[in-house]
């Protein structure tokens, strides 16, 4: 077993080595003069089982370039069993065709991965679960909610919260987190008018004097997220928090949470955040590592990785 990490998110990579007692495997992922990444295993991996540390976050094109020339190299190289560990897969909310003559970039991506040499893929909150079938190799969807539920049962022990779905799309995966906190489900209406934009229609459920707990996929811009707070806020809640499990947080994200009267936004670090940003208090992160590492052992040694879900 072999873990390679391109360039995405190396202290991810790093954490879920040192919880497999592993070193990552040498490799040289570098830019020509004029962008083109060039990949070299400095290692032999003929026979070998190998995972592929990536997330396809920003740069998104750059990054997803670097896994299918990183997954090239592997397959020349005559590795025996290639994973592209994909924490945050991007490209997933392009998953449907939303009007005429648009692509389904989500499935392209799909098969760009595959052909690259990739026989299985290992990610976590598929923005759709749909999204598994776009590929034609075993894909392992782990899931946050497990994580989530330990930390909120930890910090809102004497509270009485209610889950919070920011989205009718939303309503399975926050229904899970609130099924294993054993409490109430609200859900917001909202309409989207663009892309990016959305305006907070109605909330379904009474969440007026409980702590409210919106449970998400990705908040990106945070726009979304902000509205939903100022919404719950608006009609009682005494408090309301988030957890997302990719935190895109894109443009003015940051600044938008930190002038938010959200209590606490927690995301995970499948997504690298840009270390010259201030990152500001309300904004806590949870590792995935041994979450990704207990998954990538059981894949190695051909066990159960559903058991990771219980």
């Amino acid at each position: 077993m072999k873990i390679v990490a391109c360039n995405s998110n190396p202290p991810l990579a790093e954490a879920v080595a040192a919880q497999l007692g592993m070193n990552l495997t040498q490799a040289l992922i570098r830019r020509f003069a004029d962008m083109e990444i060039h990949v070299e295993i400095l290692e032999n991996v003929r026979g070998e089982d190998v995972f592929v540390v990536q997330s396809t976050a920003f740069p998104a094109n750059d990054n997803l370039m670097e896994l299918l020339i990183t997954l090239d190299a592997l397959r020349r190289s005559s590795a025996r069993r290639i994973t592209a560990v994909i924490p945050y897969f991007g490209y997933a909310r392009q998953d449907r065709r939303t009007s005429a003559r648009t692509p389904i970039s989500a499935k392209l991506v799909a098969n760009l991965i595959t052909e690259a040499g990739a026989h299985r893929v290992l990610t976590i909150d598929l923005h759709a679960g749909q999204i598994q079938g776009f590929f034609d190799i075993p894909v392992d969807n782990l899931y946050g909610a497990p994580l989530f539920a330990r930390d909120i049962k930890k910090l809102f022990a004497n509270r009485d919260i209610m889950v919070v779905s920011p989205d009718p799309g939303g309503v399975a995966r926050a229904r899970a987190t609130a099924s294993r906190l054993n409490c109430d489900l609200a859900i917001i209406d909202k309409r989207r008018e663009r892309a990016g934009v959305s305006e907070v229609m109605n909330v379904i459920g009474d969440v007026e004097g409980r702590n409210c707990i919106l449970i998400d996929d990705i908040v990106d811009s945070g726009g979304s997220l902000c509205n939903a707070v100022d919404a719950l806020l608006a009609r009682g809640a005494v408090s309301a928090s988030a957890y997302v499990t990719h935190g895109v947080l894109s443009g003015a994200a940051l600044d938008r949470i930190a002038a938010s009267p959200i209590e606490s936004l927690t995301i995970t670090d499948s997504i690298r955040l840009d270390p010259t940003r201030t990152i500001p208090p309300n904004l806590k992160i949870l590792t995935i590592a041994p979450l990704l590492a207990s998954a990538m052992r059981n894949i190695s040694e051909e066990t159960s990785v559903s058991s990771l879900f219980d």
